[in-house]
């Protein structure tokens, strides 16, 4: 991951009422050094992986530290961002924060939504991350969020619904195009993305296009990068995508699976999809409902001349801690634990991605479990040029457009040219009201 790493510096310049002690003012507290006798909250969302390492590391957090209690906050990602943004506005907020890459952006754009975190140095260890790293949480030169890991989206197949097809996996777009040939014979696609907040459809879409022009989607100052052309390509190979039966269309994935995510899809767990495009932080709720090591990860795509740029890679997630924690000692204390604490990093183990935090990641090595999907996807990752993805891009109504550009395409409502040229007026406005 360290040559990921070179591609970070370009973004380093660019509240809550808590139960301890009965506080219930949301006036600003400072740091004092020491720890006291309290209950905090602690909010994440993910898949029922990360849930349960994360409440086994609260249970050893509260034997190493019985004064301070830890009340967990999570939920999957669907209608995250607006409950905890919903927190902030209300000063309700827990007092430390799992939060995504595009709420710096959105929450906190002159570094003042969440409590500066060099401030807490008694607490809080940074010394175990690299620079680069650092400055993904900086927002005018505070420190708003630490990085939990770095991190991309990979392919992962299911290699029994492979075998059974007598099918490689692809490594390059004509390769995946073919395959939906192919293994529709068989009654299964090679692949399925979605148009959910996740949208992984558009996403890989977005990849296609940058690898074929060199040009980014987004830029990290909010600026939209792609030409009305681009983005009309961008849709054509979604359309593609699903006429060559390589995905199932929109309204396939509605009428079988309703509102359920991909990992909860019968289609998905019974084999009839092949594969999924998710972070490598993310892929262990797509792991448990498939037997033992039957998912596997599968190579980045290239064009046909070989050209493997295009991927992106990003914060997985980050922590923060609310500007209105009554108690930000021990606040910062639970974040160092759940970032460096050697045993706290084993029992996580790579449920949010490889760990950024050295220390985390040298106790990881130690004990044998730097492995698994994550790593592996990571790996291949880091032998690529992949660009740093813009917080602009991951903003939830930048993804509305997106995804609604392409359902219209899906269900025939529009044809690409049409829809391209929605989408380019639509992105290209909203970016510059939220982008000043």
């Amino acid at each position: 991951m360290k040559k990921l790493f070179l591609y970070l510096a370009a973004l380093g310049c660019m509240t809550a009422l808590s139960s301890c002690g009965g506080r219930s003012s949301p006036k600003y507290i400072s740091p004092d050094g020491t720890l006291d006798k309290c209950t905090i909250r602690f909010s994440w969302w993910g898949g029922d992986d990360r849930h349960e390492a994360t409440l086994a590391a609260l249970e050893l957090w509260q034997q190493k530290h019985p004064e301070i209690t830890v009340t967990p906050e999570y939920g999957g990602w669907d209608g995250w961002t607006e409950k905890v943004s919903s927190q902030i506005s209300g000063g309700t907020a827990p007092d430390v924060m799992q939060i995504n890459y595009d709420w710096l952006v959105s929450l906190s754009p002159d570094g003042n939504g969440f409590y500066d975190l060099e401030l807490l140095s008694d607490q809080l260890d940074l010394s175990v991350f690299d620079d680069e790293v650092l400055s993904f949480g900086r927002m005018n030169n505070k420190l708003n969020a630490v990085t939990v890991s770095v991190s991309g989206r990979g392919l992962f197949y299911n290699s029994d619904t492979y075998k059974k097809c007598g099918v490689s996996y692809p490594g390059t777009w004509s390769q995946l195009m073919e395959l939906g040939d192919k293994m529709s014979v068989k009654g299964c696609y090679p692949l399925d993305l979605d148009i959910q907040s996740g949208g992984t459809a558009w996403y890989l879409a977005v990849v296609y296009v940058q690898q074929d022009t060199g040009r980014q989607f987004v830029s990290m100052d909010g600026e939209l990068g792609f030409t009305e052309e681009d983005i009309r390509m961008a849709l054509d190979f979604y359309k593609e995508l699903e006429e060559r039966h390589v995905i199932r269309t929109v309204r396939e994935r509605i009428d079988e699976d309703g509102n359920a995510a991909l990992y909860q899809s019968p289609s998905f767990m019974d084999g009839s999809v092949g594969g999924v495009l998710e972070w490598g932080s993310s892929v262990g709720k797509y792991d448990m409902v498939l037997p033992e090591g039957v998912l596997e990860s599968g190579p980045f795509l290239k064009n046909d001349d070989g050209n493997s740029d295009g991927w992106m890679i990003k914060p997985s997630v980050m922590y923060a801690v609310s500007k209105g924690t009554q108690y930000p000692d021990e606040a910062a204390a639970f974040m160092d634990f759940l970032l460096n604490d050697p045993e706290c990093a084993a029992v996580l183990g790579t449920s949010r991605g490889i760990p950024a935090s050295q220390q985390a990641e040298e106790a990881l090595k130690k004990s044998g479990l730097l492995s698994g999907l994550a790593y592996d996807s990571d790996e291949m990752l880091s032998d690529l040029d992949a660009v740093t993805i813009s917080p602009y891009m991951e903003l939830p109504r930048v993804k509305e457009m997106c995804n609604s550009a392409i359902e219209k395409v899906s269900y025939g409502k529009s044809d690409t040219a049409q829809a391209a040229k929605e989408l380019y007026t639509s992105v290209k406005e909203y970016l510059k009201k939220v982008a000043k």
